[in-house]
């Protein structure tokens, strides 16, 4: 494997609304954390479905900060493996999962290959993204247009956003 150097900050955004939500994204920390050395986990998050098929439940979301010696495209494969072996089945745009972890910010870098779009393009967009990543890093600059996940945050529609009531493996900041 190609491996960095004193490794990278990656942020990665989590979110699960089939079966047991909660078991499966503490079951998900868990296997991230294999990924290299985790830095923070986020507080957890109750939003409404944005987009896909009518009827989906809520999600819960959550955002981890993780330090990694993979390379953005080993790291998104690994995400993809975890997704799997929780069950996930990509079948229709933005329907209903068991697990999604998607990798958000990966460094200052910037991609937009087929496989991986980096920053990915709509976290800058979505409250269910940006609420998570404010709790680990509120300053974190979009490598591309220099505003803050706060700043995104404070201008994204927070309407469909609560704290869970939950116990959680968050918040957690190194």
């Amino acid at each position: 494997m190609n491996r960095l150097d004193g490794g990278e900050n990656a942020y990665i955004a989590l979110g699960a609304n089939l079966g047991q939500p909660l078991e499966t994204l503490r079951w998900a920390v868990a296997e991230v954390a294999g990924l290299g050395e985790l830095r923070g986990v986020s507080r957890l998050y109750r939003t409404a479905p944005v987009g896909g098929p009518p009827g989906q439940p809520d999600y819960l979301n959550a955002a981890l900060w993780l330090k990694t010696d993979l390379q953005p495209a080993q790291l998104l494969a690994a995400l993809h493996e975890i997704e799997a072996h929780a069950g996930r089945e990509r079948r229709e745009r933005w329907e209903a999962r068991i697990l999604d972890l998607d990798l958000v910010v990966y460094g200052n870098r910037v991609e937009a290959g087929p496989a991986l779009v980096l920053p990915h393009p709509r976290a800058w967009e979505r409250a269910f993204v940006l609420a998570p990543l404010a709790d680990l890093h509120p300053a974190l600059k979009h490598p591309q247009t220099g505003e803050t996940v706060a700043q995104a945050l404070a201008r994204a529609d927070q309407s469909g956003l609560q704290p869970a009531a939950a116990q959680w493996s968050g918040p957690l900041s190194i």
